[in-house]
Formats: C-alpha cells, sequence, structure tokens
C-alpha cells in the first residue's frame, strides 16, 4: 500500500473517531433531545445570548486543566455583544488555578444555532403553560488570551455549547428546565489552554453544574457534582466551601 494512501486511511479513521467523540458529548449535553438539521444562525441574528454566559453562580462553574484534572476556576466578568458582528461577543474574565489568577480578553463566535423537535417542559410540565417559543442549541467558538504579563499564562481555546429557550416576548433566556435531572450541565466550554511560555497545550473544560469530558472517575456524583477524594488534592477538596468567594475581585 503506498505511503499517501496509508495517510489518507488513518486521516479518515481519525475524523470518523473525532465525529463520533462530538456526537456522543452532544447527546450527553442534550438530555435525550433531538435537534432538527436547520443551522438557523441568520434568524437569531437579531437576538441577545450574553445573558447566558453570566447567568450561573461562580460556585457551580467547575473546570479542570490537564490530564490530572487541576481545578481552575473561571469567571465571565463582563460580555458585550460586537458592534459590527452579531455573532461575535467581546469578553473580560479571569482565571484560578492553584492560587495564581489572571486576567483574559477574548471573544465568542456563535457558529451554529439549532432548534429542538420537540420541547421539553420539566417535571410535571411546569413550563407547559410559559408561554415558550422555540428552545435549542447555541454552539460557538472561543477564543480567550491571559494577560501576557501575568505569571503562568496562556490562552483557551475551543467550542462553547449552550441550551437555551426563547420567551413569548422574545427575550433568549438560560435552559435551566432540566435543572434537577441527573446529568444536567450546561455552558459548556471544551478545549484546550496553551501555555506562551513553553508552547504547551493542556485539555482544559468547564460547565455549569458539572464538568464536560472529564475521566469517568472523576465524578461520582448522582444527583449533583461530587469529585472523587482520588482527586481532592488537584484543588477539589474544598470545591463546596465558599472560602474563595468572590476570588475574581
Amino acid at each position: 500500500m503506498k505511503v499517501k494512501s496509508i495517510v489518507w486511511i488513518v486521516l479518515l479513521i481519525t475524523k470518523i473517531s473525532i465525529g463520533q467523540n462530538d456526537q456522543k458529548f452532544l447527546n450527553e449535553f442534550l438530555l435525550g433531545d433531538q435537534l432538527k438539521n436547520e443551522n438557523v444562525l441568520t434568524t437569531y441574528n437579531l437576538f441577545d445570548f450574553s445573558t447566558l454566559w453570566k447567568h450561573t453562580k461562580n460556585d457551580n462553574i467547575l473546570g479542570i486543566i490537564g490530564k490530572n484534572h487541576q481545578r481552575i476556576r473561571i469567571k465571565i466578568i463582563s460580555i458585550e455583544r460586537d458592534t459590527n458582528d452579531p455573532n461575535v461577543y467581546d469578553v473580560y474574565g479571569k482565571s484560578l488555578v492553584k492560587g495564581t489568577i489572571c486576567d483574559f480578553r477574548g471573544k465568542i463566535e456563535l457558529k451554529l444555532i439549532k432548534e429542538v423537535e420537540e420541547f421539553h417542559f420539566g417535571i410535571d410540565d411546569e413550563y407547559k403553560s410559559k408561554g415558550i417559543k422555540a428552545q435549542g442549541v447555541a454552539i460557538a467558538s472561543y477564543d480567550f488570551k491571559e494577560d501576557k504579563n501575568q505569571k503562568h499564562s496562556g490562552f483557551f481555546t475551543g467550542k462553547l455549547y449552550s441550551r437555551w429557550y426563547m420567551t413569548s416576548n422574545n427575550q433568549i433566556k438560560y435552559d435551566d428546565i432540566e435543572l434537577i435531572s441527573d446529568g444536567y450541565f450546561n455552558n459548556a466550554f471544551v478545549g484546550v489552554w496553551k501555555s506562551y511560555k513553553t508552547n504547551k497545550g493542556k485539555m482544559c473544560n468547564w460547565a455549569d453544574f458539572r464538568v464536560p469530558n472529564a475521566n469517568q472517575d472523576f465524578d461520582i456524583g448522582a444527583g449533583e457534582f461530587s469529585p472523587n477524594p482520588k482527586y481532592y488534592e488537584k484543588g477539589w477538596a474544598d470545591y463546596n466551601i465558599s472560602g474563595t468567594k468572590d476570588w475574581w475581585k
């Protein structure tokens, strides 16, 4: 077999594997919901999605960096829609790892918006009479650059997945309708962090209420997140203690 043919086969297998992993993640994220095929990004250009990414209390935003699942904390302090592009949002925030705080600035860019085939209304159809007009998922890219003058700094890149719904008065809302369901999470940032100094990258994922794409033994909670004691020394021993409340101020 020619070298070019072997390379092509390897690339094809890799692409299929990545696609399958993406679909597996999306299935877990959607909690059984099915999406329509059409990308309705342009239909939603009039609507502001920025409130989704500042909705959750910081104590409930959980993240890991590196294969050893060191805890990382992320706080988006401000987010504004770009005046030149309705799909781009300018972000300022801070990260915290092992006591080191870094400022970062960057962008979230919406790439894909899909609506669900059937609405979900929560336990006992609690939201059925709330006048919901649409529900769906927004998928974006993000690129956050930490301050190069600060210690241990680098930049974050990856994909962002957010669940939303639209009210009867055309407001985009954070979809926490299934909040009490086992496995619920939202605003999943899935990607890498890369050091300015070493140019080496590390897996870095965070989300609301659960950590996406973590080791299978990491989260041993059923109804809610609970880290395995195996990871306590990586910053998770006191994750639910408010000793670092408002750490970004």
